[in-house]
């Protein structure tokens, strides 16, 4: 006999509901008949196990199902078919779980100097393809036996230094031990560098080409089910077009995992992505990346995400192996919460802002009533608020991104006030930002040990459901002027080219002063991609005149535009439903005094909650 899936040496069984295994079983058997199991722990034969019929063998393959085996072991268990049999050695009933994602997830930690020991009761499915206890590093690249990650490598490498390769996954098992007493077992399936796109899981068929079809066919040999899913991904999707997709790239991927588990509530814990050492000043995409992560717990469920912004490295974007250790007890405490354990100490749901308002400031000698000071209540804290040192992290941005940060931050239970030393006004056209940037300092946790997650923009004054800037769009040449555009129509076949701005007010101000006092008009056509029907505003700021058009109907006209430009002057209802649609702008220049305009989008159709908490789809701009 031969086991093909489900039971070999030194794994773990994924425990049922009423913690017992309940492990499918598939081989081959040169003969037929009754498959049976007997099942000893130590040298005492499990009650009901002695030469159980379990299955049936014929035609040269057996399966077999291996019910009832309490929590806990090891134990041996011997299949049997005639005169032929197969034995699996230390097997433990307890807990799976999939490791996947990038780098931070494969582990890049060097080892600390207390490093942690094997545990008996934790245990690993190692890269290739067998089981022992649960021992960094886990993701054995080297000797892999799924052809995607040769593939990925360029070659399976060599065995890199004893002293690297810590990832998060034995001190969550570990964790998970002490916590719930059940032996835990970690399927490694991260590798490095990989972007959602590479993580597709339309192609699970293909098996270990792909990475979730890699991970799915380890699954598979082990049973087929598992506690949930661990996941640390997003560095590689931190760049204009990718960031756009993650959310909706997330729900694929979490829908999936639950489905080919037959598990549609599957808990997944999820790492908010950390800091990246770099030169690199645009840090839009990271903090975008960061901000969905933040998010993810209120659009899908059963997720949390567990925060890493406070963590050490060991270079320049890889979290050393000593907060490695911190991430995976982290980890587990989110996964207890998510599964409903009274003792997990903390909600699963992030440290969020439940509400923000604008106060009096403090600045003696002045009209306090002109000067405001931010406070945010947040929810989901353990105690109070903290610090290590000065409390670190807030930042403002204007619309027009400027960023200020307070000059002081004061701590005061779930409560954290901001001294901004700006007029109430200006406050209240602002947003508020938790980690802006590439490598911030953030340094605030609740008592339980939790930081405050990476999060923002969000509006200072009532949060609304808004788009970025528009920054990319076609742009047609200056056609000759049409005065305040009372009779300009949209042209047909109307050419443009890709433009791009650095700014969000998408300006034409250098070809406008060329031309000196002459009148012209330009468009500026974008596109966007509607996941759902939604009721939405096309927010305006310009300096001229201005006419707009969706999908080619005419829909707001302003023949007095005037400077300065003011982002979100005008607002343009309209409904769109599911799918593409096309929004065009045409500029008049006024004999050079117009230079450009602002362009967003707000969705008007969700409640106020779902504002505050960020829980709602926006259009996707198109790259052109």
């Amino acid at each position: 006999m031969t086991i093909m899936t489900g039971l070999f040496s030194n794994m773990v069984l994924q425990r049922n509901a009423k913690n017992v295994s309940e492990a499918l079983i598939t081989g081959e058997a040169k003969e037929s008949g009754v498959v049976t199991a007997t099942v000893v722990k130590g040298t005492v034969a499990v009650k009901g196990f002695a030469a159980k019929k379990v299955g049936v063998a014929k035609g040269g393959k057996f399966k077999a199902t291996l019910t009832g085996i309490p929590v806990g072991g090891p134990y041996t268990v011997t299949l049997a078919v005639g005169a032929a049999s197969v034995c699996a050695k230390n097997v433990l009933v307890g807990d799976v779980w999939i490791l996947a994602g990038q780098s931070n997830m494969q582990g890049c930690g060097l080892m600390p100097k207390k490093a942690l020991g094997v545990h008996p009761m934790v245990r690993a499915f190692y890269m290739s393809d067998v089981w022992a206890g649960a021992k960094d590093p886990i993701h054995n690249m080297w000797e892999c036996v799924d052809e995607v990650h040769v593939q990925i490598n360029g070659g399976r490498g060599v065995k890199p230094a004893s002293n690297w390769g810590v990832c998060c996954g034995p001190a969550f098992g570990q964790e998970m031990f002490r916590r719930t007493g059940v032996p835990q077992g970690l399927i490694a399936s991260a590798h490095g560098g990989t972007s959602m796109a590479q993580w597709d899981t339309t192609r699970k068929n293909e098996g270990g080409a792909t990475l979730y079809g890699a991970t799915i066919r380890r699954v598979r040999k082990n049973g087929g089910k598992v506690a949930g899913v661990l996941w640390y991904q997003g560095c590689s999707d931190a760049n204009p077009d990718a960031a756009l997709l993650y959310t909706q790239r997330m729900k694929t991927l979490v829908a999936a995992f639950r489905r080919d588990t037959g598990n549609p509530r599957l808990p997944v814990a999820i790492v908010q992505i950390s800091r990246f050492m770099t030169s690199e000043p645009n840090a839009v995409s990271w903090n975008s990346i960061q901000h969905q992560q933040y998010r993810l717990p209120f659009v899908i469920k059963n997720l949390a995400t567990v925060p890493a912004i406070d963590l050490t490295f060991d270079d320049i974007i890889h979290i050393s192996g000593e907060a490695q250790y911190i991430l995976g007890r982290r980890l587990a405490q989110a996964i207890q919460a998510l599964r409903g354990d009274p003792k997990a100490g903390a909600p699963a749901l992030p440290i969020t802002p439940a509400a923000i308002r604008m106060v009096p400031g403090y600045m003696k000698g002045w009209d306090v009533d002109a000067w405001g000071d931010l406070v945010i209540e947040f929810k989901n804290v353990v105690g109070s608020l903290r610090s290590n040192g000065l409390p670190n992290g807030f930042t403002l941005t204007t619309s027009e991104g400027v960023t200020c940060a307070p000059f002081d931050t004061v701590l005061d239970g779930n409560c954290v006030r901001l001294r901004i030393g700006s007029p109430q006004k200006v406050l209240g056209s602002t947003f508020l930002h938790y980690g802006k940037g590439y490598n911030p300092v953030c340094n605030i946790h609740d008592d339980a040990g939790r930081p405050i997650p990476v999060f923002g923009p969000i509006a200072v004054d009532t949060p609304r459901a808004l788009t970025p800037f528009v920054r990319t769009a076609q742009v047609s040449a200056f056609l000759p002027g049409a005065r305040k555009l009372e009779q300009l129509v949209l042209p047909k076949n109307l050419e443009t080219v890709s433009r791009t701005s650095t700014v969000d007010f998408f300006t034409f101000r250098n070809e406008i002063v060329q031309r000196g006092d002459e009148d012209n008009t330009v468009f500026t056509t974008f596109r966007i991609q509607c996941a759902e029907p939604m009721k939405l505003s096309l927010l305006l700021g310009y300096d001229g005149p201005v006419k707009a058009w969706i999908d080619g109907k005419e829909r707001f006209h302003d023949p007095d535009g005037t400077p300065p430009a003011v982002a979100g002057k005008a607002e343009v209802p309209f409904a769109a439903t599911a799918g593409e649609h096309a929004i065009t702008i045409a500029l008049g220049t006024a004999n050079g005094n117009a230079w450009g305009i602002f362009m967003r989008l707000q969705r008007r159709d969700i409640t106020k909650r779902q504002a505050l908490n960020q829980d709602y789809v926006l259009p996707v701009i198109l790259a052109p």
